[in-house]
């Protein structure tokens, strides 16, 4: 299908693969999507920007850059940033078109129905979109698909009505008569608003008041503060809406100035915050900010998993702004004809995107318009150059930040070995780019595309955890090497399924408990090999605050002890090379929400040899301390390993290690796979190792 991408501050149009349509979400042939001057400028002049103009921009971004220089070395840290900047990115957040597929879940919406799409990264310059069900709504008979695209647009205007609350009767300036300015102002006066706009350009002056706007002023021809001080009878406006775009705080700041004592400002534009305290001070106001196109947005559970809120208690959300909207449309109440500046076939959307960054016209809003017939490909070819028969040929699937950034370079490194044969996303422009890096054979949004595929020797499995069990069983079922990130599964019920089928089948398996192949480990299992009496092990894990809505947190992630501390089980499984015995755990009693038993705790256990090894595992701490820290104490001496840096051994003999950079074994654990994979030998990490790992973090869980 075709989708318009954006690729250093220039837009494209591409041959991506189709969206397969998800549980909880409807597949939509698009129609109509609309472009948004003032976001879609902005996109693309970010996306252009470099390294250096978007730190001193935002000075917060120049410690984001030294804390992965620490972590991954200059080189590494320049390769991320520069593969971030190279990325390309979808773009459009609007869209209407024809339901032409349901997902599981969906219930109130059938094929054929119309439906208007929100939401960035989802409502996409594209053929086809999946859709979750709160960021779709039907639309009304007497309303076209083509008006039905600016629903989100009309969400976002209406959000900031619902954030002003206006009476009857009282007054609003509106500062900003661009799309949203424009949509604004009608919807202020079918709420019976007294309304004055202001802008720089005329002509969107001129439009607001031929549709039913107060008056009109523009700023730099008159003096906007005396003209509406006059307006408002001397007292100031009862409120004022900014939908205008500016860097500085100067808007924000006049705002204050031409607001009534008591009065409402309220921000919907991206403008500068630097509030002048005077005016705020001295009149009392009221600051509020607008979030896009109402309550839910940013709320996973409520965007992307169908958790509504509850009627009587959130009359207004994101979902039920957008009907409402398309309602107005409906009974006449919004007029959009004078504010569509043109309507462009997705083949000329570069042009569109050209006539968008002009200085000498400023349309307002543009729509692009899509075929009838539309492929559903989930696959595209990227390169015709066929495999290396001497090399593995190895599926990605789930392009993730993880994958793009460890995972990827890595098999890079190991070209001798691995040959990226696929790369599976359920983002087409996510799956085509990482494929294009690569020079994958070819990108796909369907996993089920590279099981049936017959060249491909390998999977990796990097999605999110919910899904790894599962993938993993048809992977293996398919006779594919399986190379499955951490966890193995959630739950024992999964894990039971998985082990029947590897035990079934044999094919070559592991988990990426990449930390016993460091460099680290490996010296320490040679160190303590020869012991004679057990070992006591503390591990100290500074493992980051996550915010509790978090998808990690999530059914999806499993919780941090299931996600993340499995690494350390299979650690000191490793170093001990035996069973364990018993497991006991304790967490913190959290007195407030911010916190969660699953990521503040502390597990001891006892393996078979006698061994005692303690996780200390905490989102209470600092990241200034290091993340990760090992002692351990047998025999007289003591070995402490501090984040994969560097190691000291204290006692007899000697065995410090010091490397440039973290080393976590990641690079390590690819080369001994391979090795497997090639001998046919199996497991790197035998199986009862990998099973016990992922019960001990049962257990943990189910003490927690």
């Amino acid at each position: 299908m075709k989708q318009v991408l954006l690729q250093k501050g220039k837009a494209f149009v591409a041959d991506v693969p189709a969206p397969k349509v998800n549980d909880d979400q409807v597949l939509v042939q698009v129609a109509y999507s609309a472009i948004s001057a003032g976001t879609e400028v902005s996109a693309i002049r970010n996306s252009g920007k470099s390294v250096l103009a978007s730190a001193l921009e935002k000075p917060q971004n120049i410690a984001k850059v030294a804390a992965m220089v620490k972590e991954r070395g200059f080189s590494g840290a320049v390769r991320q940033i520069m593969g971030k900047l190279e990325e390309t990115q979808a773009v459009g957040y609007s869209a209407s078109g024809v339901v032409v597929a349901v997902g599981k879940g969906i219930e109130d919406i059938r094929v054929g129905d119309r439906v208007a799409c929100a939401g960035a990264g989802i409502a996409n310059h594209a053929q086809l979109i999946s859709v979750p069900r709160n960021l779709c709504v039907k639309v009304p008979q007497g309303v076209s698909l083509k008006l039905a695209s600016t629903v989100t647009l009309g969400s976002i205007a209406l959000q900031g009505i619902r954030r002003t609350d206006p009476k009857l009767g009282e007054s609003t300036c509106v500062i900003g008569l661009g799309i949203l300015g424009q949509l604004t102002v009608q919807m202020l006066k079918a709420n019976g608003i007294r309304v004055v706009g202001v802008d720089v350009d005329r002509s969107r002056v001129d439009t607001a008041v031929a549709l039913g706007m107060d008056r009109g002023l523009v700023d730099g021809l008159v003096d906007v503060n005396e003209e509406i001080l006059r307006f408002s009878g001397g007292c100031g406006v009862d409120s004022v809406i900014i939908t205008a775009s500016s860097a500085i705080s100067d808007i924000l700041n006049n705002a204050m100035k031409i607001v009534r004592k008591k009065g409402r400002v309220v921000v919907v534009g991206a403008v500068g915050m630097d509030i002048e305290r005077e005016d705020f001070y001295k009149k009392e106001l009221d600051l509020l900010i607008s979030t896009s196109y109402g309550p839910g947005r940013y709320d996973e559970k409520y965007e992307t998993q169908g958790v509504d809120y509850p009627y009587a208690y959130v009359r207004w959300t994101e979902n039920r702004n957008m009907a409402a909207y398309l309602e107005l449309v409906d009974r006449g109440v919004i007029k959009l004809g004078m504010l569509i500046s043109g309507v462009y076939p997705i083949e000329s959307a570069g042009a569109a995107y050209e006539k968008l960054g002009s200085t000498s016209s400023k349309p307002m809003i543009m729509l692009l318009e899509y075929d009838k017939e539309v492929l559903r490909e989930t696959k595209v070819v990227v390169c015709r150059i066929g495999g290396s028969s001497d090399r593995i040929q190895v599926a990605l699937i789930g392009a993730g930040g993880f994958a793009k950034t460890t995972l990827l370079p890595n098999f890079g490194r190991l070209s001798k070995y691995y040959q990226i044969y696929a790369v599976v996303s359920g983002r087409g422009e996510n799956a085509l780019a990482t494929a294009s890096k690569c020079n994958a054979q070819y990108a796909s949004t369907d996993y089920e595309e590279v099981l049936r595929d017959e060249h491909v020797d390998m999977v990796v499995i990097a999605t999110r955890h919910n899904r790894h069990a599962e993938i993993a069983i048809q992977a293996a079922k398919a006779g594919k090497a399986v190379f499955l990130e951490k966890p193995m599964a959630l739950n024992e019920s999964e894990l039971a399924k998985l082990i029947e089928v590897l035990e079934e089948t044999k094919v070559p398996f592991t988990v990426g408990f990449n930390r016993r192949f460091s460099p680290y480990a490996q010296k320490i299992d040679d160190i303590t090999r020869s012991r004679i009496n057990p070992m006591i092990i503390n591990y100290r894990m500074n493992a980051g605050y996550i915010p509790r809505d978090n998808w990690v947190h999530s059914d999806e992630g499993g919780g941090r002890n299931i996600g993340e501390a499995c690494h350390i089980y299979d650690l000191f499984t490793f170093l001990t090379n035996c069973k364990v015995n018993s497991v006991i755990a304790y967490s913190i009693t959290p007195v407030t929400d911010q916190y969660l038993r699953n990521d503040n705790f502390v597990v001891s256990m006892k393996f078979e040899d006698g061994s005692v090894c303690n996780l200390i595992y905490t989102s209470l701490g600092n990241n200034s301390v290091p993340k990760e820290q090992m002692d351990i104490y047998f025999d007289g001496r003591v070995v402490i390993m501090n984040d994969y840096r560097a190691m000291s051994v204290f006692g007899r003999g000697n065995g410090d290690l010091k490397t440039a950079r973290q080393e976590k074994g990641h690079s390590e654990e690819l080369s001994a796979f391979a090795k497997s994979v090639r001998e046919g030998n199996g497991y790197p990490i035998p199986l009862w190792q990998l099973v016990q790992s992922s019960k001990i973090s049962f257990d943990v869980e189910e003490i927690l």
